[in-house]
């Protein structure tokens, strides 16, 4: 039993610590995904959306340090049942998003590692197992050094996770798992190549035959059957190729302009999923900085999920000299982690991506 607990204490700190630490790098990104949870089509919790931040930093923070804790045998008690807690917590979730099928992806590793709820599932039922044998165990669980070292490491891993977690959030995060990260190219980012895997759809079409319902199963044709048409469902088996950027786009009132600014090869965009949300503190620096890149022979523009009059409202109170175009919310907020964001191009090349905090090491 002691050699199995010593295992299970190594194995579940290090992935507590990983799995945190990568939700930590990006804690915005986090909130995003608990905000899905928090939906009416999930758990219905909507009081608690405009909480998710400090929810995601408390939740990935407390994932780390107890890691840390268990790693160097720091108050057993309280970190073995805080982790059997957290686990069946997690859990229940990722059960409920795969049963229900409410959510693709749970987010345990951020955008490092996209699992699918069946997958995270039973991650979380492993881990449970070997928690298990912790809690069983716990009083092979001691510290590793002394009562003042260990004290001081503890602290130590608390304090270097919050700073983290404030700092990332105050730029960007330190490591970009995503799509839009600086070397890529979005254009390239959203083809699908010819021979890429297609979507397999089942079918099921329900029929009253004889006077008896009965379900016809095909892979999307409409079914030659004698009988009176009731109603249909289809399920999708395998999704195929998913190119990595989707729904981003760069729209006016009247067309989709997409291309045409991804062809240009000095473009500066102003990226706000919400306007009405924006960081105004920063709107005067920010008119600065565009009205200099105009001068130096970039092209402007902004985008944003945000509605007319909100654009008319902005660009007239802090007199800028470019124009906002509409963009899906969930793709903005994926571009950047930063209401507003910057993000210098080359025909579609990320060059550079800046936080508002950081706008003055925009390379003009």
């Amino acid at each position: 039993m002691k050699i199995i607990t010593h295992i299970s204490r190594i194995l579940v700190g290090t992935l507590f610590i990983f799995s945190g630490f990568i939700k930590l790098n990006d804690p915005l990104g986090f909130s995003y995904k608990l905000q899905e949870f928090f939906t009416p089509d999930v758990l219905n919790l909507p009081f608690l959306e405009p909480y998710a931040l400090l929810i995601a930093v408390f939740v990935v923070v407390f994932e780390v340090v107890l890691g840390v804790f268990l790693l160097i045998g720091y108050k057993p008690k309280f970190t073995v049942w805080s982790l059997l807690i957290m686990i069946v917590f997690f859990t229940f979730l990722t059960f409920y998003a795969w049963y229900f099928d409410k959510v693709k992806d749970c987010g345990c590793f951020g955008d490092f590692l996209k699992l699918k709820p069946v997958e995270s599932f039973i991650k979380d039922v492993i881990l449970l197992v070997f928690i298990l044998i912790l809690f069983f165990g716990m009083k092979h669980i001691k510290p590793l050094f002394g009562k003042l070292p260990t004290t001081v490491l503890a602290l130590l891993g608390f304090i270097l996770s919050l700073w983290f977690a404030y700092h990332v959030l105050m730029h960007l995060p330190l490591i970009d798992f995503r799509a839009y990260k600086v070397g890529n190219n979005i254009k390239e980012g959203m083809i699908t190549p010819e021979n890429a895997p297609k979507p397999i759809q089942e079918f099921y079409w329900k029929f009253k035959i004889n006077g008896k319902e009965e379900i016809i199963t095909t892979d999307g044709s409409y079914p030659e059957v004698d009988g009176e048409y009731i109603s249909y469902e289809n399920k999708i088996i395998d999704e195929g190729y998913q190119p990595p950027i989707q729904d981003f786009s760069i729209e006016s009132d009247d067309e989709d302009l997409t291309d045409y600014f991804l062809s240009e090869d000095k473009l500066i965009m102003v990226v706000s999923y919400s306007l009405e949300h924006i960081d105004r503190t920063y709107l005067n620096e920010l008119k600065k900085l565009t009205d200099e890149a105009l001068k130096k022979g970039y092209t402007v523009i902004g985008v944003t999920a945000s509605g007319a009059d909100a654009k008319r409202n902005i660009k007239d109170t802090y007199h800028l000299d470019f124009d906002f175009y509409l963009c899906d919310e969930k793709a903005l907020k994926t571009v950047v982690r930063s209401n507003p964001g910057i993000l210098k191009l080359n025909k579609g090349t990320v060059i550079q991506k800046l936080h508002y905090n950081d706008m003055d090491d925009l390379e003009l």
